[in-house]
């Protein structure tokens, strides 16, 4: 990821700092893993057992998860245990049987969009799903050009990295990539809409210049890398019309905004008015268990699926869909978009009330939160959100940080957090910036 939001993670020079017992962990991980992977936090922390908005350390310490976005209907959800529990006992195969019950789901899944978008491919991840988007686009639209946010993450395939700049500088960016800034009404104070699309019709025109033809202008509806954007609701519709009128395609990456995290829709493009012609989707999708998909209009899927043969293994397995079938269960029957409604505006309120100088704004949606850590200029201040964020973590409460500067604290928790979690997280934030500012 981005380097700069490297700066909670665990490093070298934290290692001195661990007990013996860390300090060998770290030495097993980083000799049979690896280099790639990485740690969060200054002080890793090791976890055996969830349950619904915790995770529990080896001691038994709970830890208040406001970040793992993923278990979206809670660690360990019963009913999403349950529902893949019974379906592993009975079946699990590919998708080239018959099998009502993926038809069951699909109906229901493409019941929650759009009627324009009612076709649907199943896959393991969001990788997946935004790497069959891009062919999908090529396709469609015979251009090779995509557009993305300057710190946009839209996966880690070799074609899906070529367009995710939050990945770092030692990740290059394909020649058909350009990128354009994120809107920021914080920042900018101005028709962000407007700024937007000039900016995308700039991105569109330099493609031509160089002898490319759009094919697809994707975006994370929240921009959760860029630094959690939500405001104003429709700022993407203009963007949207340029990259069509372009001959481009407009795709919608929800992968972390979707399925109601966002409270007022279950879509986070839902939020700007418009209908996508392509939509990936993952992560919370399955609770945990590894599905995701890409949904469509027909007529933008027909070049890509009467060509080309598109097969996944594990993509659409009975397992797989018994897991997302209950998460949509869990999010329908204890209206979880509701209180993602209702309790992210409780806890934007609660943070924005703490008065401490270095918030210098509290924006979002629902449960996905971000607020920018300001030093006394007003300016960015990475520095200080490294504190926070490891400080929150040794008070037992997990965040993380993003954004073009690493200053934007990351908040987005499962979506059974409660008014209760909420006050405890508000306690502890302002705590940690007392003792920090």
């Amino acid at each position: 990821m981005n380097d700069k939001a490297m700066i909670n993670a665990f490093g070298q020079a934290d290692f001195s700092r661990l007990s013996a017992a860390e300090q060998a962990l770290v030495a097993r991980r980083e000799r049979v893993l690896g280099p790639a992977y990485r740690l969060f936090y200054e002080r890793p922390v090791e976890f055996v057992r969830g349950e619904g908005t915790w995770l529990f350390d080896r001691d038994g310490e709970a830890y208040l998860d406001a970040y793992n976005n993923v278990a979206s209907v809670g660690h360990a959800n019963p009913r999403v245990v349950a529902a893949m529990t019974d379906q592993a006992a009975r079946l699990n195969t590919h998708t080239r049987y018959l099998n009502e019950g993926l038809l069951d789901y699909a109906e229901r899944l493409v019941a929650t969009l759009p009627s324009e978008l009612s076709q649907v491919t199943f896959t393991c991840t969001g990788s997946e799903a935004n790497d069959l988007a891009w062919r999908v686009a090529r396709a469609r639209t015979g251009g090779t050009g995509i557009i993305v946010t300057s710190l946009a993450y839209h996966g880690v395939t070799d074609a899906v990295a070529a367009y995710s700049p939050s990945l770092g500088a030692a990740s290059p960016l394909g020649a058909h990539v350009r990128t354009v800034s994120a809107p920021s009404l914080y920042r900018q104070r101005d028709d962000v809409g407007a700024r937007f699309a000039a900016d995308v019709r700039a991105a569109i025109a330099d493609l031509q210049r160089h002898g490319l033809h759009p094919a697809m202008l994707i975006v994370d509806t929240i921009f959760s890398s860029d630094g959690v954007l939500a405001d104003p609701p429709g700022f993407l519709t203009e963007a949207a019309a340029a990259i069509r009128e372009a001959g481009g395609l407009f795709v919608a990456d929800e992968v972390q905004p979707g399925f109601g995290r966002t409270g007022d829709a279950m879509w986070g493009f839902a939020r700007h008015g418009l209908v996508p012609d392509l939509v990936t989707m993952g992560k919370p999708m399955g609770n945990g268990y590894p599905v995701a998909a890409l949904v469509g209009r027909p007529d933008v899927l027909a070049p890509f699926g009467q060509n080309i043969r598109y097969f996944n293994t594990y993509g659409g397995t009975p397992v797989a869909i018994a897991a997302a079938g209950a998460v949509l269960d869990e999010i329908e029957e204890r209206n979880l978009m509701l209180s993602a409604q209702a309790v992210g505006r409780l806890l934007r309120g609660d943070i924005a009330a703490i008065g401490n100088a270095a918030i210098g704004d509290v924006r979002g949606a629902g449960l996905f939160i971000g607020v920018e850590i300001v030093g006394p200029d007003g300016e960015p201040d990475a520095v200080l959100t490294g504190r926070i964020v490891n400080g929150m973590r040794e008070r037992r409460v997990l965040i993380s940080a993003s954004g073009p500067s690493a200053n934007v604290l990351k908040i987005r928790p499962p979506m059974v957090f409660d008014a209760g979690n909420a006050e405890q997280f508000t306690a502890t934030l302002a705590q940690v910036l007392k003792e920090n500012t």
